[in-house]
This record gives C-alpha cells, sequence and structure tokens, in this order.
C-alpha cells in the first residue's frame, strides 16, 4: 500500500510527478522547489504542492521552456500576471518558428547534398563529404 499522498518521501514524490529522486534533487537545488519539506521523523515527506509544482516544471520543460524560464514562470500568480504569461508564450512560440525555419534550412541543404550525391557518378568525390570538408563555414548548428 502507498502512503497518504501527503506524506511521500521524496522517492514517492519523483514517482508520483514520473521523474527521478535525483532530479527533484536539482530541482531543489537549482531553486525551483523547495529544498526542505516537513520532517516526519529522520525523513523529510512533501505533499500535493510539490507533486503540482513538479508536474509544471515537465509540463513547461515539454513546451520548450528552459529551467530558467520555469523559474520565472513559477515566479508568476496566476490570477494577476495573465498578460506575462501570455508574453513568455509568445516569445516561446518566436523561438520554435526560428528553430523550424532553421530546420528547413538544414532539411533543403541535406536534400541538395543527397540529391547531388545520387547524380554524381564515381571517380568525382562524394559532395557530401567534399562540401562538409570545404565548406567555408561549418553547417549551422543551434
Amino acid at each position: 500500500m502507498s502512503p497518504p499522498i501527503s506524506t511521500l518521501t521524496i522517492g514517492a514524490l519523483a514517482k508520483s510527478a514520473e521523474v527521478g529522486v535525483e532530479t527533484v534533487r536539482y530541482y531543489q537545488r537549482r531553486g525551483l522547489l523547495a529544498a526542505n519539506g516537513a520532517h516526519r521523523g529522520a525523513f523529510r515527506v512533501y505533499g500535493m504542492d510539490e507533486v503540482a509544482r513538479l508536474r509544471f516544471i515537465r509540463r513547461a520543460q515539454a513546451l520548450g521552456f528552459s529551467l530558467d524560464e520555469v523559474a520565472e514562470l513559477l515566479a508568476l500568480d496566476e490570477e494577476t500576471d495573465r498578460e506575462r504569461a501570455r508574453a513568455f508564450a509568445q516569445a516561446k512560440i518566436a523561438d520554435v518558428e526560428s528553430r523550424i525555419r532553421q530546420l528547413e534550412e538544414m532539411r533543403s541543404a541535406l536534400q541538395g547534398l543527397v540529391s547531388c550525391c545520387e547524380h554524381t557518378e564515381a571517380p568525382a568525390p562524394c559532395p557530401i563529404l567534399h562540401t562538409l570538408a570545404n565548406a567555408a563555414e561549418p553547417p549551422a548548428r543551434e
């Protein structure tokens, strides 16, 4: 039988939020989650507030927010910071759209190299390897 949800050990807290114990400790070190649960004997125990906070962090990361951005989101008030939250989300959308454009450019460049490779016969050098070896600058990475 599992412990009541209001008295979770760090291991049970991690399991409830589907993260590892080291992740919980890392978030505590980063200040995203309080490091001191209530004491129950020799153990610290956690409750639903900590589970909800961990789940918030995971959902925000799944949407592409960095841990620094997550910290800023956690500092917002659900009732009074709607405009700031919307601005965060809009900035993240712009970032995602920028990355999509970069990925599309990378795909197009790779497709061109593959096509060139398919239509270049030996003994000519491989266009893919030749381009990578002789490009003026390295391919874009993010």
